[in-house]
């Protein structure tokens, strides 16, 4: 892609996105590469058409080859071929069936076994079995997975994460025999994507993004401004919980969180979590 070209296009997907024209210097390198970060789209729909076991290792390989924290690999992902296991894990969550029909599926998961285990092998004593330990753990493993979903965007495949799975981390543990301190981070739907989809607004720059001190402004403010730029070109497709909380007459991305927060998600999570050997304090 020309520079040029390159440039318009991620002004273009960042004003989408964020809602504000950023200057771009044409003479910037990797320009293309920008446009498609800028431009990144979950698909949850995917072409009849397999992806070869040899490009998902692939794909593996250089998620694996991303920053980690003094080089303590605590991350692996588990390629999910047995259908009767995908099956099951599909029921569980219905509201994300491409689980079951995506070419690939895969789980990410969080490794703190390896460094107690290395520690033991060396005859060393291992004092940091506690919180960082699991942090360290979830933090390389979301890198990997970040740098999953770029690799597989890079060659034309397209991607959605689920982290529904965790709704049901003891039932995915035993069913992909999890040992103790390795816990699942999320699932991702994989395939050669059947259409386009969507570029989804995020909250303006001005309130994610602070410079030297954090900056407190007037989240409502900002809140409503985002909701109505996001309703433009992406509203809610559907109310949650019209039961309990009725039909709101404008519906925008606050409205849809703070009814999905308010019921109880994952309260157990902690508690499994404790149950696979990992100490929190």
């Amino acid at each position: 892609m020309p520079d040029n070209d390159a440039a318009k296009a991620l002004q273009d997907a960042l004003a989408v996105r964020f809602g504000e024209r950023l200057p771009i210097d044409t003479n910037l390198a990797g320009l293309a590469e920008l446009a498609a970060i800028a431009a990144h789209r979950s698909h949850r729909r995917y072409l009849p058409k397999p992806v070869a076991a040899e490009l998902v290792r692939l794909l593996c390989a250089c998620a694996l080859s991303a920053p980690s924290k003094s080089d303590l690999q605590q991350s692996d992902i588990l390629v999910v071929d047995d259908g009767a296991i995908r099956s099951e894990i599909a029921a569980k969550i219905p509201d994300n069936p491409w689980i079951g029909t995506a070419p690939v599926f895969l789980v990410f998961l969080a490794n703190g076994r390896r460094q107690p285990s290395i520690a033991h092998l060396r005859n060393k004593p291992f004092p940091n079995d506690h919180l960082d330990l699991f942090f360290n753990a979830v933090s390389n493993c979301s890198i990997v997975l970040a740098t999953f979903i770029r690799a597989a965007e890079a060659v034309g495949l397209g991607c959605c994460p689920i982290s529904a799975i965790r709704d049901h981390a003891a039932l995915v543990s035993e069913l992909l025999q999890l040992p103790e301190r390795v816990i699942p981070l999320a699932g991702l739907c994989l395939g050669w994507p059947s259409e386009r989809g969507h570029i989804s607004p995020r909250l303006g720059l001005e309130t994610t993004v602070h410079h030297d001190r954090y900056s407190v402004r007037d989240l409502a403010a900002d809140i409503e401004a985002y909701d109505r730029r996001r309703n433009e070109g992406r509203p809610p497709w559907k109310q949650r919980n019209i039961d309990r909380f009725g039909e709101a007459q404008f519906y925008g991305w606050s409205e849809d969180k703070a009814r999905q927060y308010a019921e109880p998600l994952r309260a157990d999570f902690g508690g499994f979590v404790r149950e696979k050997g990992f100490k929190l304090d």
